[in-house]
């Protein structure tokens, strides 16, 4: 009996003994799969706040960055300045003329059109002014005397003597166009203008009366915005495109407006020769002072090219040298230097026979 009595204890015994391990086992499986799923939780949690904080990120972007205006000036060649001072130029300048510009375009032309004031043209020769007054290297006269000079150019047809301007230039607009386009997006919009420009000079040298250089250049200009979220705004009608793209067209051929006038020697003539003083035209504000030597020429003859059909003088001779003791004047237009000969004595009887030149 007590054998069986011992056995049954120990049985009661073993069966509390598996009892707990199992409550322990359940318990511990029940810890794991808690933590687990807590893990879970929480790495969901962490993706979220990465993309939310991601999501900001790019809403900040776009409102801060985004909602801007931005404009653009490009050109064939060249580069545009803008606000560009004059600049200091120590030699002789050249007398440049600037007819009024034609707008050859549609554009601009309405019912009540002026063609006197055509605002396209307008802005092409102040443009083409400011950047020739610019460069230092150049006196400009008013368009009204440029007007006067082509129409003496047009009836003359083989040059003029002894007019107030070296060179005159000649413009017209040949392409202007204004295009507007822009997207809608679901949170964005945008928006472009943009203007493009085709402008046409010619060089013509006044005592010749031929073309010496011609070329067209072309710019163009745009300027765009961007809004997102309903924040920023779509900027209205640029009126500056025009003047922009206007000028970037112009700028290279300003450059070799200068080259070709440039290459060519400044060129004056004697106003009076007597016993009491010998005057020659141009003073200090082309440049000259008093010492300065030129050279005198006397003009070779003038005879037909039969290529061309156009006159055209022969290389002169030179006869002496002038040198500058004095000038006076109060415009470009009327000011003088009086100077000394020396060399071959002038044919004061004829002046018109000689040009002088910078040495």
């Amino acid at each position: 009996m007590y054998f069986f009595s011992t056995l049954t204890h120990v049985s009661i015994l073993l069966t509390i003994l598996f009892g707990k391990i199992r409550i322990a086992k359940d318990f511990t499986i029940f810890d794991e799969t808690f933590i687990s799923v807590q893990s879970k939780i929480m790495k969901e949690r962490n993706t979220m706040k990465k993309s939310l904080f991601v999501a900001l990120t790019l809403v900040v972007s776009v409102v801060f960055f985004g909602c801007k205006t931005t404009t653009t000036v490009s050109k064939v060649e060249g580069t545009l300045n803008e606000n560009a001072e004059p600049q200091q130029f120590m030699g002789l300048k050249r007398t440049v003329a600037i007819a009024r510009f034609s707008n050859e375009t549609e554009y601009a032309k309405g019912a009540f059109y002026d063609k006197e004031n055509d605002p396209v043209g307008k802005q092409a020769l102040d443009i083409l002014s400011a950047k020739l007054a610019a460069s230092g290297k150049f006196i400009l006269l008013e368009s009204v005397d440029a007007d006067k000079l082509q129409a003496e150019l047009d009836k003359s047809k083989s040059g003029i003597s002894g007019t107030s301007a070296d060179y005159l230039i000649i413009g017209s607009v040949t392409e202007f166009g204004r295009k507007v386009t822009g997207s809608v997006g679901f949170m964005t919009r945008s928006k472009t203008q943009a203007v493009q420009a085709g402008v046409n000079v010619r060089l013509v040298d006044v005592y010749s009366g031929q073309i010496i250089y011609s070329e067209e250049g072309k710019g163009e200009a745009e300027s765009s915005s961007f809004t997102a979220l309903g924040m920023g705004s779509v900027q209205g009608y640029d009126a500056t495109l025009s003047d922009k793209a206007i000028s970037a067209a112009i700028e290279k051929l300003v450059e070799n407006i200068e080259k070709t006038c440039f290459d060519r020697p400044w060129r004056s003539f004697f106003l009076s020769y007597d016993k009491d003083s010998v005057i020659i035209a141009g003073g200090a504000r082309q440049n000259l002072s008093v010492g300065k030597v030129l050279a005198d020429y006397e003009r070779g003859k003038k005879v037909k090219n039969p290529q061309t059909g156009i006159m055209i003088e022969l290389p002169g001779t030179k006869v002496s040298e002038v040198k500058i003791i004095a000038m006076g004047g109060n415009s470009v237009a009327d000011e003088y230097s009086m100077v000394t000969v020396s060399g071959a004595p002038i044919d004061s009887a004829h002046l018109e026979k000689y040009i002088i030149q910078e040495k």
